[in-house]
C-alpha cells in the first residue's frame, strides 16, 4: 500500500519479535506473548517508533526546501528527541517546544533523559509552561513563526508526528512488515498491543491490519488520560489514510479499539500498577519499559491476561515503541529497584 510514497530510510530494516515466555508463564502459559522491538530499530538516539513515521515525512520536508524541523511534546518527548536526531542526521536544524505536560516533580527531570539528549545532538529547546493537549498548540505555532522571522524555513511536525498528512504511514508498513514476519513464522498473530495518546501509530496499525480484517485486534491501550479526545483523533487520523493509501474500504469507529483502563492517575505520571508492570517484565524478561507510555500499556497487557480478555490460546503481540530514556527522569521511583 505504500509503493508510490517516498521513503527516507531512517531505521535498521524490519523490527525483531521476541518471544516473551518468562512472562507469559509467570501469566499462566494460555497465552503466549512476543514483542515487537521498535525500540531497537535504529541507531538515532535509541530510536522508537517516531522514526518509522519520519522516514515518510522527511522527504516532504527536504522537497519543501525546508531547513529547521520544528516539532512539540512534554518535556521528556521520545518524539521531539527523534526528531532531534533525525535532523542531525539529515543536516537540518532542530526546534522543540517542550511543554510542561506531566505534573511531575524531579530535581532533575528537565536535565535528562530525552531532553538532555535533545540538546546534546544542537536541538534548540524552548521550555514552555503549559498543560497536556494532543491538540495543535499556540506555542508551536509561535515557533514556526520565529524561526522565519529569524530568516529560517521552518517544516512543521506536529506532536507525534501525528495529524501530519503523512503521519499514519510508517505503521501502515509495520503492518505490511508483520504480514511478512508471520509468514516466515508460521502463524498469525491474533491481538496486537499498542499505546495509544496522539494516535497516528494506533491509526495506521488499524489501517494497515484493515487490510486482512484484523483492524480491531489492534488494542490501543490509552495512556493519554483524555480517551474521547484520543479515540477521535485515531478515527480521523485513520480514516485519512486509508483514504490515502487507498485501502478500499472504509474505517469506522468500532474499528478504533482503545482501552481506557490504564492511563491513570494522569498523562505521564506511572500509578504503582504501571510501576509494577515496569519491575516484573524487567525482572522476567530484562525488557525495560517506560513510566509515560510503554510501561501503561505494559501493565494494560498483563491485566488484560488475567482477565482473561484474550482467549486461551491467543498469541499476542506487544509493540514495544520504545521510550526508555525517560526512566531516568522519574529516577527516585526506582531508587531501590
Amino acid at each position: 500500500m505504500l509503493q508510490k510514497f517516498e521513503r527516507y530510510p531512517l531505521t535498521f530494516g524490519p523490527t525483531p519479535i521476541e518471544k516473551l515466555a518468562r512472562l507469559s508463564a509467570h501469566l499462566g502459559g494460555s497465552i503466549e506473548l512476543y514483542a515487537k522491538r521498535e525500540d531497537c530499530n535504529s541507531g538515532l538516539a535509541f530510536g522508537g517508533n517516531k522514526l518509522r513515521k519520519l522516514e515518510y515525512i522527511i522527504p516532504d520536508a527536504i522537497a519543501a526546501g525546508a531547513d529547521t524541523l520544528v516539532t512539540i511534546g512534554g518535556v521528556q518527548s521520545n518524539h521531539t528527541r527523534q526528531v532531534a536526531a533525525v535532523a542531525a542526521k539529515i543536516g537540518m536544524k532542530c526546534r522543540l517546544v517542550q511543554e510542561s505536560w506531566v505534573p511531575f516533580q524531579d530535581a532533575v527531570y528537565d536535565r535528562v533523559g530525552n531532553i538532555l539528549m535533545s540538546r546534546v545532538m544542537g536541538a534548540e529547546v524552548e521550555l514552555v509552561d503549559a498543560g497536556f493537549d494532543i491538540g495543535i498548540r499556540e506555542s508551536w505555532e509561535n515557533a514556526l513563526e520565529d524561526v522565519k522571522d529569524r530568516g529560517g524555513v521552518p517544516y512543521p511536525i506536529p506532536a507525534g508526528a501525528s495529524v501530519h498528512k503523512f503521519g499514519g504511514l510508517g505503521f501502515v508498513g509495520f503492518a505490511e512488515e508483520l504480514r511478512a514476519q508471520e509468514a516466515e513464522l508460521g502463524f498469525r498473530f491474533d491481538f496486537i498491543v499498542v499505546c495509544t495518546v496522539t494516535g497516528s501509530t494506533h491509526a495506521g496499525m488499524v489501517v494497515g491490519f484493515a487490510k486482512d480484517g484484523r483492524a480491531r485486534k489492534v488494542i490501543g491501550i490509552d495512556a493519554s488520560g483524555t480517551p474521547d479526545q484520543t479515540h477521535a483523533q485515531v478515527l480521523d487520523i485513520a480514516q485519512r489514510t486509508a483514504e490515502l493509501v487507498k485501502l478500499g474500504k472504509s474505517i469506522v469507529a468500532d474499528d478504533i479499539v482503545l482501552v481506557r483502563d490504564y492511563a491513570y492517575p494522569v498523562y505521564g505520571v506511572p500509578s504503582e500498577e504501571t510501576n509494577e508492570a515496569i519491575r516484573l517484565c524487567a525482572r522476567l524478561e530484562g525488557m525495560m519499559t517506560d513510566p509515560v507510555y510503554e510501561g501503561k500499556s505494559m501493565q494494560g497487557m498483563i491485566d488484560l491476561v488475567r482477565k482473561e480478555y484474550f482467549p486461551a490460546g491467543s498469541k499476542v503481540l506487544y509493540a514495544h515503541l520504545g521510550g526508555v530514556p525517560a526512566i531516568n527522569a522519574y529516577s527516585y521511583i526506582y531508587r531501590n529497584g
